[in-house]
């Protein structure tokens, strides 16, 4: 029997299995067509081994074909996926060699009737555009310390524990008030809706955390509800979303006024890290003492100016300045006192001089006499005496008398007494 492969291979030596299986995997992952297809079927022999990979078997009616989906794209699967689960796959065919099979190589999974739901999604998320609601005008920003934070998740949901992780290690005084609630199925949306109305009537939540873990999109639909998307806008409250993994997007996302890409990553975009807080402090308290400081030393100079100003204006200081005054004027006053009376003095003295130099006792010691009638009137001329007359004479040292002889010797006593 011959076979058709071997014309184009090495017509004269069999092929090995690899060279055989290598051949096969070129024609199949050179086909354009199987590398990006979409398949649809039932999930069967499903296992979740410990690297993170998913394998199981994709089949309908007659026929299956195995397939891998690899962590990186498995993360975003949902952990309720189960065997009989009708989903469709999308990735690429691909040969195992070592196994010689081909399988189908994983890079997204939806549950069948995802399409719909995305109709229905865009259809939505065109309706409340339209009205404004995703507007970035009206999103309101974060306080920043906040005081008490709102949550509405499960609160037996792995999301709630990441959050209260994240709150302890960044902002352990923030107190949280939790609104339960479920985060999927029928009843979620209300309850989703009451949460946060809840907490707007509490009126003590300064934020609120809007969240839940990853899924598919069934399972984040709740918070594609146009109930919980309105609730969301409408709040008084800013609103975090931090719904699903960070591929996962939302309508509760494009409403709130801020959009976490998990609900670990909320809880720190919510709250500041203690830490830079404590060195922030440290930084304000050195600020605050060097400014105190120089504003005290501000006030002291001010206060030493004030007490200089005080001491040049205050009454004991103008007493004083006056008594110095006092006492410099009554200094210069008895200067101008001695000065007058040792003027006086002089011109005193100097007019005694001169008294004394024109007076009777000069004349008397320059040789003169003063002669006088017993009754003790002058004698003035000759024609006051007669002879006989007893005269008394008043000389330099001393007094005599005489007695007029006759008038030619008075007269000629008269001329000698009047030189």
């Amino acid at each position: 029997m011959q076979y058709g492969f071997q014309s184009i291979l090495q017509p004269d030596e069999p092929l090995s299995v690899s060279e055989l299986t290598a051949h096969i995997k070129d024609l199949i992952e050179g086909d354009e067509a199987l590398g990006d297809v979409r398949v649809a079927g039932e999930i069967s022999n499903l296992s979740r081994p410990t690297s993170g990979h998913l394998y199981f078997t994709l089949k309908d009616v007659t026929s299956q074909i195995r397939c891998v989906m690899w962590r990186s794209n498995a993360v975003r699967v949902a952990r309720s996926l189960q065997n009989g689960d009708a989903v469709i796959a999308r990735g690429r065919i691909g040969v195992y060699e070592r196994d010689g099979v081909y399988q189908l190589y994983v890079e997204a999974l939806v549950a069948q009737g995802a399409g719909d739901l995305t109709a229905e999604l865009e259809r939505l998320k065109r309706k409340l555009e339209a009205e404004g609601l995703f507007d970035a005008a009206r999103k309101r920003p974060l306080p920043a310390f906040p005081r008490v934070l709102g949550v509405v998740t499960s609160p037996t949901g792995a999301a709630f524990q990441d959050i209260l992780n994240v709150l302890r290690r960044r902002y352990p005084i923030i107190e949280v008030v939790l609104a339960p609630t479920a985060v999927q199925g029928e009843e979620a949306p209300e309850q989703i809706v009451r949460a946060i109305h809840t907490l707007n009537a509490l009126g003590e939540c300064d934020v609120i955390l809007v969240a839940r873990g990853g899924g598919s999109l069934e399972e984040l639909w709740a918070f594609n509800d146009e109930r919980v998307v309105r609730a969301i806008a409408a709040s008084r409250v800013p609103v975090v979303s931090g719904v699903g993994h960070e591929i996962d997007f939302t309508l509760a996302d494009f409403a709130a006024d801020v959009r976490a890409p998990t609900p670990s990553a909320a809880a720190e975009i919510i709250t500041p890290d203690i830490n830079d807080l404590r060195i922030r402090v440290d930084e304000l308290s050195a600020e605050m003492v060097e400014l105190i400081s120089a504003q005290i030393a501000d006030a002291r100079a001010q206060l030493a100016a004030l007490q200089r100003t005080l001491r040049l204006l205050s009454p004991a200081n103008q007493l004083a300045r006056q008594r110095e005054k006092l006492n410099d004027l009554s200094q210069r006053l008895s200067a101008a006192q001695m000065h007058c009376v040792a003027l006086a003095r002089l011109r005193f003295e100097g007019l005694r001089a001169r008294l004394e130099s024109v007076g009777p006792a000069a004349t008397l010691a320059r040789g003169y006499a003063i002669v006088r009638r017993a009754g003790g009137e002058l004698v003035r001329s000759v024609g006051d005496v007669r002879a006989g007359d007893a005269l008394r004479v008043t000389v330099a040292d001393g007094e005599f008398g005489a007695r007029v002889t006759d008038e030619r010797d008075a007269q000629a006593e008269g001329r000698r007494t009047s030189t």
